[in-house]
């Protein structure tokens, strides 16, 4: 896994261009859905106890740049909820609690804006970080009330870019955005057959090009910030591709007795091979072990 996680990362650093730095960056502000969500509530205080709670099944993507991968001391505040979507007004979470990217950012403006003692950012050594758009695209791609996919993609990115347009205004000038992974692959959507798959397919693929122009567009508005598109196709392809060559027992399924987690990392329940040797934990949710990778190639691109 260490030596993929190296290839996959050259991949990414060769077609995206790399702005931000790791080894500067001192504060770390995550935005997104269950994929970056670790349960840490910024409401209670800069300081509040990090729950640890990730879809995972281990550390996720966040936690280890954070920790394993962490190279300067980066303080990181996750300000992601699990289910969230760019605006609950145009594609509704799962349950009305679940905060959405608009949420979120108001909470970044209302709390660690002002800079409070314990996060006291500076744009210069600050990098934030959005990874959003799996339920946007997921809950919507079916809709039948839409005229134009593509049409509706361009609504979610204005409403997406007018909240990076805010951080900008509140201090952020160092960007990273991830694209959507290959959800088409997940078991959530093999289980609707092949129109299902098909039609995810191509709103992921319009949904992902509609972000690379607008993260183009910002920055050209922009002159002062920074701004790094990390791509999680390649890497999500490749060890789905390769699955049994990097050790997965089953990289369309998953094991009905782990979907809701486990006690440990490793825990095996016959007759399924142990949680860590799949790369899905439930329909949607890869493990940690596919994090890890993830985690180890955005900390090489932001490093070269």
């Amino acid at each position: 896994m260490r030596s993929l996680a190296l290839t996959l990362a050259a991949i990414c650093y060769a077609v995206t261009p790399v702005a931000a730095k790791w080894n500067t960056t001192k504060f770390l502000f995550t935005f997104g859905d269950s994929y970056t969500t670790d349960g840490f509530n910024i409401s209670a205080g800069v300081d509040s106890p990090v729950p640890g709670f990730t879809s995972s099944n281990g550390p996720n993507w966040v936690q280890s740049l954070g920790g394993t991968y962490n190279i300067t001391d980066t303080k990181v505040f996750n300000l992601a909820s699990g289910g969230a979507t760019i605006d609950a007004a145009l594609v509704a979470p799962f349950e009305p609690t679940v905060l959405s990217i608009v949420d979120q950012v108001t909470q970044f403006n209302q709390i660690l804006a002002p800079k409070p003692p314990g996060a006291q950012w500076a744009g210069n050594n600050s990098l934030f970080a959005v990874w959003i758009g799996i339920n946007d695209v997921g809950n919507s791609f079916a809709w039948s009330n839409v005229t134009s996919q593509s049409a509706f993609h361009r609504t979610l990115m204005r409403r997406l870019f007018g909240q990076i347009d805010s951080l900008y205004e509140h201090g952020a000038r160092q960007f990273l955005f991830l694209t959507v992974p290959p959800t088409n692959r997940a078991p959530l959507l093999l289980e609707q057959g092949p129109k299902a798959v098909a039609k995810i397919t191509s709103a992921l693929a319009d949904y992902n090009s509609q972000l690379a122009a607008n993260v183009k567009a910002f920055a050209t508005k922009h002159r002062d910030v920074t701004t790094s598109v990390f791509d999680t196709r390649p890497i999500f392809n490749t060890l789905l591709d390769n699955s049994a060559t990097f050790g997965f027992v089953n990289h369309t399924g998953f094991c009905d007795a782990y979907q809701n987690g486990t006690p440990d990392m490793n825990t095996q329940s016959s007759p399924c091979a142990p949680v860590s040797s799949y790369f899905w934990l439930n329909t949607l949710h890869p493990l940690f072990t596919v994090h890890n990778i993830l985690a180890k190639a955005i900390a090489t691109q932001l490093s070269s």
